[in-house]
């Protein structure tokens, strides 16, 4: 177990919270979701029966572009959150973002618990205090320290534009380079980033915003395993059917593939031709509106109301 309040790592952050704020920009504009050609056959969210919708036992969602949007939770998305908590519904979070980024929003945001570096990083809250467990022993970690520096040392050198992410201060399993939160990085580019990650024998997936590479067998879904044992002592594979997940682009697609109740806020459809496993579901509005879509169709099923 470690700590949150660490000084260091503290500062990490605090200061990536700030920068998170300050995104310069959201992604391009959506187009409606009725104007987009999609290679899907996922179904409005809205549409999802109400019997399924009252058998749902937990939301497990990304963060980036899903609840957030522009780097900022809105109110919808906080509000939806809250109501989820409210209708007695665990919501756990799984995202690729920094152990530092993701304390603060641990300790503050209405969630069950935070997974991040992609599976590697859980955080939750017991007792009154902020607990950080990690999935890999500390000489694993501290073997794989030097060896991530060196593969992010490679990326820079070699991917022309390439830079860290600005949370990178605050990682301790993985690397990420920013591709699309505060620099630009073109297909081709993230793609070759990608290609030296995997050279190095690293997994290596790409988010919305960020190319992430780490070294170890853990993904989201490991990580979500993880977490609801850990939090609930249950086994999520053999509710996973009872489970929704929400997500917004291709690091997704393993959650989707897994999880009959799969949602994909309408952002998702800007990743439609590097998409293979589509969810089940798609929401009509994008990010943290998708999101509260999400959570007003439990709610109205659970309350016994159309919604």
């Amino acid at each position: 177990m470690a700590e949150c309040g660490h000084r260091a790592l503290q500062r990490s952050s605090e200061r990536v919270a700030i920068l998170a704020g300050r995104r310069a920009a959201c992604a391009a504009p959506l187009c409606q979701t009725a104007h987009m050609a999609t290679r899907r056959t996922c179904v409005p969210w809205d549409e999802l029966p109400p019997i399924a919708a009252r058998a749902v036992v937990g939301v497990l969602t990304d963060i980036d572009d899903t609840l957030t949007t522009c780097g900022q939770i809105t109110a919808d998305a906080w509000q939806a959150l809250a109501a989820l908590r409210d209708a007695g519904l665990p919501v756990m979070a799984i995202t690729g973002r920094s152990v530092g980024w993701s304390c603060p929003f641990a300790r503050d945001w209405p969630l069950d618990a935070i997974v991040a570096e992609n599976g590697a990083v859980a955080l939750f809250r017991e007792r009154g205090e902020l607990r950080v467990e990690y999935a890999q022993d500390e000489a694993t970690r501290s073997l794989q320290s030097r060896r991530l520096v060196e593969v992010a040392q490679r990326v820079l050198r070699e991917v022309p534009g390439a830079t860290l992410a600005q949370d990178s201060a605050g990682r301790q399993t993985d690397i990420a380079i920013d591709h699309a939160e505060f620099a630009r990085l073109e297909p081709a580019l993230i793609a070759a980033a990608v290609a030296i990650m995997q050279s190095e024998g690293m997994t290596a997936t790409v988010s919305s915003i960020h190319v992430n590479g780490w070294f170890g067998t853990h993904d989201k879904l490991s990580g979500a395993r993880w977490i609801v044992r850990r939090r609930l002592g249950r086994d999520l594979d053999a509710e996973r059917g009872r489970w929704v997940y929400v997500g917004d682009s291709t690091n997704d697609q393993q959650m989707f593939g897994h999880f009959p109740l799969s949602v994909g806020v309408a952002n998702l459809q800007q990743f439609a031709e590097q998409l293979t496993i589509w969810p089940a579901y798609l929401t009509r509005g994008p990010r943290g509106q998708g999101f509260a879509e999400v959570a007003r169709r439990l709610g109205a099923a659970r309350a016994g109301v159309a919604s």
